[in-house]
């Protein structure tokens, strides 16, 4: 019965152990991220890197910003 017992704690130790370190494991993941901005012609979010800038204001493509400013 003692080693039942044992072998249980073992297990629930071994769980416990293996559970925290996947809550850790994704957290390094979240470094990636890139601000998000909005397009000031037809009002789609989209990363920073992606949009076109004129005038101080985020586009979605050339042409949104072209039609913009007409």
């Amino acid at each position: 019965m003692s080693r039942l017992l044992l072998i249980i704690a073992i297990a629930v130790v071994v769980y416990l152990l293996i559970r925290s370190y996947r809550k850790q494991a994704p957290q390094q993941d979240k470094t990636d991220a890139e601000d998000m901005v909005r397009c000031a012609h037809c009002g789609v979010h989209l990363p920073k890197g992606e949009s076109v800038q004129a005038d101080g204001r985020f586009f979605c493509s050339a042409e949104h910003r072209d039609a913009y400013r007409k």
